[in-house]
């Protein structure tokens, strides 16, 4: 297959028809995965905080820490929702929180030494903007924090923290949050050490096309020095109750179309990334499923508990039986996966 290029890619996005797209992405999907099986993962999101400096205009989660709604978790809270957890079968928690101004390093690494001492579940946590503030809260290096972040227990680095990774765009939407190049430095050192992360993609605020294939070649082209994203998932910015929205009350959700375009156009850019995750957080089961036909090939998590996306006033919920359902009735072999994409379990028809 020959690589394409920004400007290839660009003109696909904005002049290929859906099914164009579609088509193609399916017919790489098909040859990566030629198995036909979906992954999902059984896991759950703790935010231990919603205290938070960066103040981005697109989140309706953060809270300032004088806010009656404010909060950190409690170590008894925290127990209670991992055991919940791994009752439900759960094999991850994804563990993200506000920047919180006055949580340094010991708060981070007594949390994850408490899990990991009490619990057999994987830590999937902190996003570059965590691992960059602790650095610089600190005076450590990149680098330095991983390596003690990853000793007390933390296993992988989600993709928060990217949106769009093109600093005119988070000029406008996130200013006080770090720029491309910081959130592509944390993960790139997370990969030297060793760290496997997920690359994400909010997309459908205030970016444009070009913005999104800016977006897919930072990722595209760390890969290829790294290998060490797991996955992309893309998903659409979602505007409720957001200062985004009351600064500019024309901005809509993406649509289904424009999701699907984005999607199988991100399997056909990222030709480095083995796996694409469909976002039914954002757009519900049916065109989650429908998305396994436009290049996915992982339909995300069961998430037992999702608290960012739902302050914005969407909130789909999926039981395990309903993920199962629908990967099987779009003509695909459900899995359960673990983080890395192993599988663990198989579900027969009957």
């Amino acid at each position: 297959m020959i690589r394409i290029n920004k400007e290839k890619a660009l003109k696909l996005l904005k002049e290929s028809s859906i099914y164009e797209l579609g088509e193609e992405a399916d017919k790489i999907r098909q040859r990566l995965h030629p198995e036909g099986i979906v992954t999902f993962i059984v896991d759950r999101n703790i935010n231990y905080t919603n205290v938070c400096i960066n103040k981005c205009k697109f989140c309706a989660f953060w809270r300032p820490k004088e806010h009656s709604e404010a909060y950190v978790l409690s170590y008894k809270e925290l127990a209670k929702k991992i055991e919940e957890t791994i009752q439900n079968g759960g094999t991850q928690i994804l563990l993200q929180g506000g920047v919180h101004p006055e949580l340094g390093l010991d708060f981070y690494l007594e949390m994850l030494r408490f899990i990991k001492s009490n619990f057999k579940i994987h830590v999937h946590g902190f996003s570059p903007p965590e691992i960059n503030f602790l650095s610089k809260k600190e005076g450590l290096s990149i680098r330095d924090i991983l390596l003690k972040l990853k000793e007390a227990g933390l296993g992988s680095i989600p993709g928060g923290g990217a949106e769009i990774l093109s600093d005119r765009v988070r000029e406008i939407q996130s200013p006080n949050k770090i720029k491309t190049s910081e959130w592509l430095n944390v993960m790139r050192e997370a990969h030297r050490l060793g760290m496997k992360t997920s690359a994400t993609m909010m997309f459908g605020s205030v970016d444009t096309d070009e913005d999104i294939i800016e977006h897919l070649h930072a990722i595209r082209t760390l890969q290829d020095e790294t290998e060490g994203f797991t996955a992309f998932i893309p998903w659409s910015f979602q505007p409720g109750n957001t200062e985004l929205k009351r600064e500019q009350p024309e901005l809509m959700p993406a649509g289904a179309v424009k999701y699907l375009r984005v999607l199988s156009l991100s399997r056909i850019y990222l030709d480095n990334f083995k796996n694409i995750q469909v976002s039914w957080v954002t757009q519900g089961i049916k065109i989650a499923q429908v998305g396994l036909r436009f290049g996915a090939n992982d339909f995300g998590s069961t998430m037992l508990e999702e608290n960012v996306v739902r302050a914005a006033g969407v909130s789909y919920r999926v039981t395990l039986d309903e993920i199962v359902n629908a990967i099987r009735s779009a003509g695909f072999k459900p899995a359960q996966r673990d983080t890395c994409y192993n599988i663990l379990r198989y579900f027969d028809e009957n």
